[in-house]
């Protein structure tokens, strides 16, 4: 019986959970005895183009070193910020990937990645399609934005909402020892979705209420509601803090931070945040002249593994062995999904949907999950979040810090 081949790429940006997916696949490609070569792509398609691929069956022999991945936080293979064009856009690039895919013999594709990397495959898929070609082209999901249709979370999600959720708890205690007027603005990741920022009222506890407010980009922004509630909340406690997305917008659709200094574009033409903090900042000191300090959390919410959910990981792992019986079963052109089947106890279980479908459009936080005054979450969302940060990851140390895998391979042209 001939053996299968396939290549692995991961692109986007990073989490804490994606190599959790990349392990999967690879244990379960190990497990089926049917393959040859596991070859990883060096920087996601951009890197294949350029010819740069490892093959993982020469590092990833035991249950011990896949594990060692699968607590190993950010992208073992490395990234990029390409958008694949068209065939009619570029033919040579495809001509270029299926000869590089024929001298190989490749069989499967697997692409983890967010919604631009879905669109990858997507492409892929479709020229595959038109040549005849059986590879089968898989796509398995990562974002810690929450963003992508079609699932009912991603990868990477859970454990960033931990982050989110335990630094909102110990800002929440680190503000509480003064008797003194403030406010602290939490600003965290969200172009559009609000997810992560939502994930913030996970940190109440019965010693602690803040998050006291939450912003999302969802719902238009208000400022004189926004200081309002802020006044509201003086009346009660005297340190007042609030989560607030990144992309949150006016009533005119304008990102806040729209004129900051600061503003600029990824490769995707996607607003680069970096400032609604700061402008909040200014506002708040402008109309209550007391003590502010906004704190962008910044990418300090992708990779974070020694406050990771063993949830995220497990689910990680488990849609990238997913995803090899999905391509071994004969589809292509799909993205992995989750599909929730309860909330209390908790359980999910694996599918896939059409990549052409969900490709390019964003999941955002349903309108009714957020209270009417636009200024907090409601129960559901709550009861939606709080599975997703379960379980605590053991991670080993060395030298007193984490001991991660060994990523020297990036370093080298």
């Amino acid at each position: 019986m001939k053996k299968r081949n396939c290549f692995i790429g991961q692109s986007g940006g990073p989490t804490t959970a994606i190599n959790a997916s990349l392990a999967g696949i690879i244990a379960k490609c190990i497990e089926t005895q049917e393959f040859e070569h596991v070859y990883g792509m060096i920087n996601g398609i951009k890197g294949l183009i350029e010819h740069k691929y490892m093959d993982l069956l020469d590092i990833f022999k035991t249950e011990e070193n896949i594990n060692h991945l699968k607590h190993s936080p950010a992208m073992y293979l490395g990234s990029c910020r390409y958008k694949l064009p068209t065939y009619q856009e570029d033919p040579q690039s495809y001509e270029s990937l299926f000869r590089t895919f024929e001298e190989l013999e490749i069989t499967d594709f697997y692409y983890i990645g967010g919604n631009d990397s879905m669109d990858t495959v997507a492409k892929l898929s479709t020229y595959a399609a038109t040549i005849q070609s059986p590879i089968r082209f898989i796509g398995i999901p990562k974002t810690i934005d929450n963003d992508l249709m079609g699932t009912d979370h991603t990868p990477g999600f859970g454990s960033a909402a931990k982050y989110v959720a335990t630094s909102m708890l110990e800002i929440a205690y680190d503000s509480s020892i003064y008797k003194l007027n403030a406010v602290t603005i939490v600003e965290i990741m969200g172009r559009n979705a609000g997810w992560l920022t939502a994930a913030s009222a996970l940190a109440r506890t019965q010693y602690n209420e803040a998050p006291d407010l939450i912003y999302l980009p969802e719902v238009p922004f208000n400022k004189e509601s926004f200081l309002n509630d802020i006044r509201e909340v003086f009346k009660k406690k005297r340190s007042v803090i609030i989560a607030v997305s990144e992309g949150i917008r006016d009533e005119n659709g304008e990102f806040l931070d729209s004129d900051s200094k600061y503003a600029k574009r990824d490769a995707f033409g996607h607003i680069l945040h970096s400032g609604t903090g700061k402008v909040l900042e200014t506002m708040v000191y402008q109309e209550f002249k007391c003590k502010v300090r906004s704190i962008e959390l910044n990418v300090l919410q992708r990779c974070a593994m020694h406050i990771a959910s063993q949830v995220d990981l497990d689910e990680s792992f488990e849609i990238g062995r997913c995803a090899v019986e999905t391509s071994m079963a004969g589809k292509t052109g799909v993205m992995m999904v989750f599909n929730r089947v309860n909330n209390y106890p908790y359980e999910i279980s694996c599918d896939s949907k059409d990549v052409s479908s969900i490709a390019n459009l964003e999941q955002r936080i349903p309108i009714h999950w957020i209270n009417e005054a636009h200024n907090d979450i409601t129960q559901e969302l709550y009861d939606y979040l709080f599975p997703l940060i379960q379980g605590e990851v053991t991670i080993s140390y060395e030298n007193g810090i984490p001991q991660y895998a060994n990523i020297n391979h990036l370093k080298n042209d």
